[in-house]
Parts: structure tokens; C-alpha cells; sequence
């Protein structure tokens, strides 16, 4: 960490942002574990910097677009724990009343505009609520996350291609974790840097440490500012590793265990923490109250979801056209 600081409040909000993930991580594991809650269940553990040093510079009425495996972007982005909980449950409290379910979130009033199960089409998406936020002549921006194999795919060129011409006030976050589901990087993508695509497309592309939140906090800051003040768009690439297989039950056999012991051992939570307490940015008692009523909050949220009932059958043609949709 060695660019300028930012202030207290920041570096606390984003290691907040942090714990939650990766506590609600460890419980979802946890419950499906138990067998108490089925689903499929995509693992951020790991790439927990990356939306909270994003969600540090944004406000509520920005927003974020990603794809299944974005469940740390919600959290990052501040949506209820009890509607994500009860989504991905597939029960009728949550966000889209159980019918979305965890591939497919959508909560507008924290700016979490929608998760896909498509690769690549958080990208579209996000260039087209920034179109919109661009004629209504509001600040706000777009946010679209995407792993690295979603780079190799149409929809990113397209998207990246048509922000630029518009300058859309878009930030292109890539994950790059290393693996595009079961495939190793080198394996699939021909350049070293995902960023430097963005040459192409006449727009700034930064690489970055994904585990390093000042560094990503100060990537993601220019970026905001930059799209917000009209000067288009920029992609990220932010460097990361996840730390378990694609999705819940994968034994990521297929993963070098030197390279995945390497980046363990970099655990950016705890590593994260222990820098807040020695440099005096936080005390030990202050974070340790954190944790424990952010435990208290997903405690809250588990048990409400498996308190809450699944839709009923007359809801499946139900919220199927705007003029429908039922509060």
C-alpha cells in the first residue's frame, strides 16, 4: 500500500464492506452444507477488496450490473441482507419474491440493478442505464462486473466499443481471478493484461493488485470521477484469486494448489485488518464490535429466510410485464 491514504472513515467502510462478504461467504457454505437451503452457490472468498474499494466511491443512486458469481457486488453495494438471503432461499421475501432466485437479483433502491446468468451481459446492460443517466442529464454512473472470460466474448468489444463513442459515464470492473470457470487464463485469452484492450477502444485501461484496497479504492476513485464528469468510460483490471472451486461442490482438482496456497496465504481480510490496527486507523475492540454485530446480521438473515415461505403456484405468471408487476 503504497499510493496517498485515504481518510479513516474510508479505509473502515471498505474493510466493513469486506467482513460482510466474507462472513455471509463462510454462512452460505455453511447452511448449504448443512442442507438446510439447495442452490447454487458461486464463492467470492477472496476477491472481497475489489467491490468494496468500488462501492467506496459510489453513491446509492449509482449503479452496479454483474452476473451469477457477483454476490460479494450486492453485498459491497449495501443490498438488504434479509432480500438477498431470502432470494437466494428462492422464498417470497426476497427481492424478486423467490423467483429470481441467486442467479438472477435485482434490488434498484441500492442501485443493484440486476445479476445474469449470461457471461458477459452485465457490460450491455450497464452501458444502457448509463445511456439513459447520460440524456437525463443526472451524475449518475454505471458499474458493470465481469470475470476474465467474459473478456473474450463479443459483448465486451461491443460494449466497450460503444461506451467510448458515447463516453458513457460507465466503469468497467473486470475480476480477473485467473480462471474463466474451469479454465486457466493463459489458457483462453491472448494477452497478459486484460486492460490493455482498452487501447482499442480509445479509453483508460488500468491493471491493478485486486487484494490491495488503497491501491484498487484510488482506481476505481479516478474512474468515478472521471465518468461522472462526462469524460466516458474506463476499464479495470483488477488481479485476484478465488479461493474455491468454480461453484459450491466443485473440488477444483484442476487448480495449481502451489499457486492457490500462494494466494491464501495473502488473505486480504485478515492481512487487511491487522494494517488498520497497526497503523491506527482502527482498534482491535473497534472492529471486533463490527464483526460481531455484522455475525448478529446474517444470523438474522438466515433464520428469517428459512422462516419465509416458498411462492405459491398462482405467482408464476405473476410480474411478468411492467403493468403487473405487484408491489
Amino acid at each position: 500500500m503504497t499510493a496517498a491514504i485515504p481518510d479513516r472513515d474510508v479505509l473502515v467502510g471498505i474493510y466493513q464492506r469486506m467482513t460482510r462478504i466474507k462472513q455471509n461467504d463462510e454462512r452460505f457454505r455453511a447452511v448449504l452444507k448443512s442442507g438446510k437451503l439447495v442452490m447454487p452457490y458461486y464463492s467470492p472468498r477472496g476477491q472481497e477488496v475489489i467491490p468494496s474499494a468500488v462501492s467506496a466511491c459510489l453513491t446509492a443512486e449509482d449503479y452496479i450490473c454483474t452476473i451469477y458469481r457477483g454476490v460479494h457486488d450486492m453485498i459491497a453495494k449495501g443490498i438488504p441482507l434479509k432480500d438477498l438471503w431470502a432470494e437466494f432461499g428462492g422464498r417470497v421475501t426476497g427481492t424478486c419474491k423467490g423467483k429470481g432466485g441467486p442467479m438472477h437479483v435485482t434490488h434498484p433502491a441500492t442501485g443493484v440493478m440486476v445479476t445474469t446468468g449470461i457471461v458477459g451481459s452485465s457490460m450491455p446492460i450497464a452501458n444502457g442505464l448509463a445511456l439513459a443517466a447520460q440524456i437525463r442529464g443526472e451524475k449518475r454512473v454505471a458499474v458493470a462486473y465481469f470475470g476474465d472470460g467474459a473478456s473474450n466474448i463479443g459483448a465486451f468489444h461491443e460494449a466497450l466499443n460503444m461506451a467510448s463513442v458515447w463516453k458513457l459515464p460507465v466503469i468497467f470492473v473486470c475480476q480477473n481471478n485467473g480462471y474463466a470457470e474451469h479454465t486457466k487464463y493463459a489458457y483462453g485469452t491472448s494477452v497478459a493484461n486484460i486492460a490493455q484492450r482498452a487501447v482499442a477502444y480509445s479509453m483508460p485501461g488500468v491493471t491493478v493488485d485486486g487484494n490491495d484496497p488503497v491501491a484498487m479504492y484510488h482506481a476505481a476513485r479516478e474512474a468515478v470521477e472521471r465518468a461522472r464528469a462526462g469524460q466516458g468510460p474506463t476499464l479495470i483490471e483488477a488481479k485476484t484469486f478465488r479461493f474455491h472451486g468454480h461453484v459450491f461442490g466443485d473440488a477444483d482438482a484442476y487448480m495449481d494448489k502451489g499457486e492457490k496456497d500462494a494466494w491464501m496465504a495473502k488473505d486480504p481480510v485478515p492481512l487487511f485488518r491487522a494494517w488498520l490496527i497497526a497503523t491506527g486507523h482502527a482498534s482491535e475492540t473497534e472492529l471486533a464490535d463490527m464483526e460481531a454485530l455484522i455475525a448478529g446480521e446474517i444470523d438474522e438473515a438466515v433464520e428469517f429466510t428459512l422462516n419465509s415461505p416458498y411462492p405459491d403456484l398462482a405467482e408464476l405468471k405473476r410480474d411478468i410485464f411492467k403493468d403487473e408487476v405487484t408491489a
